[in-house]
């Protein structure tokens, strides 16, 4: 307990930020389709993430800083790809309503969720090389701490997308889901922004 529960506070305190993914799962809670596959995908990715970050693949990151440099502009391209889709949205129909919202079918739901995730420097920033070195800090009981931080992600990510669900009856007016897209595609711009210009160094 003395190495899980650091690894909780830290998986929460890292995790609860407003981001390209808890954007994303907020908008798939909201549409009420495929939450649980989204859920599943962002919780089993920061799983493994944590895993490899406790078993040492965050110093190898470090040492390879081409690693972060590929993804960086991947992540960048993506989220601005995204920004643009959530724009086109706000503006495409003024009747729009929750059963009308597009949210894809569950392989374009699981691509989104998958690359929204991987594709974000800043996921292995938290997760691997953050969380690892912390992990590590606890010896022996590392894992613990590891378990610690995949508990916080499986609180935060099934708490979220069906908050997000329970939350969808008092929101289904049109000029909110304008609202939403634009907000996700400001936090989208934003963190395309910051990654473009962020030294990992």
């Amino acid at each position: 307990m003395l190495a899980f529960l650091p690894g909780l506070l830290t998986g929460l305190s890292l995790i609860i930020a407003i981001g390209a993914q808890n954007a994303f799962v907020i908008r798939q809670g909201l549409t009420r389709k495929y939450i649980l596959l989204t859920v599943l995908v962002c919780m089993v990715s920061d799983w493994i993430l944590i895993a490899s970050g406790v078993a040492g693949l965050g110093a190898l990151i470090v040492r390879l800083g081409w690693i972060l440099e590929a993804l960086r502009w991947f992540g960048v391209a993506y989220l601005l790809w995204f920004a643009y889709g959530s724009v086109r949205s706000a503006f495409k129909n003024d009747s729009m309503k929750i059963s009308d919202e597009k949210s894809g079918n569950s392989r374009q739901v699981f691509l989104a969720a998958m690359a929204i995730t991987w594709l974000n420097p800043h996921v292995y920033l938290d997760t691997v090389i953050l969380n690892g070195s912390i992990a590590n800090t606890f010896g022996a009981n590392a894992w613990f701490f590891g378990f610690g931080a995949m508990a916080a992600s499986t609180i935060w990510f099934f708490g979220l997308g069906y908050a997000s669900k329970a939350a969808a009856g008092i929101m289904s007016k049109p000029s909110f889901w304008k609202v939403l897209d634009l907000v996700i595609a400001a936090v989208m711009v934003t963190i395309a922004g910051l990654l473009a210009f962020y030294r990992f160094s």
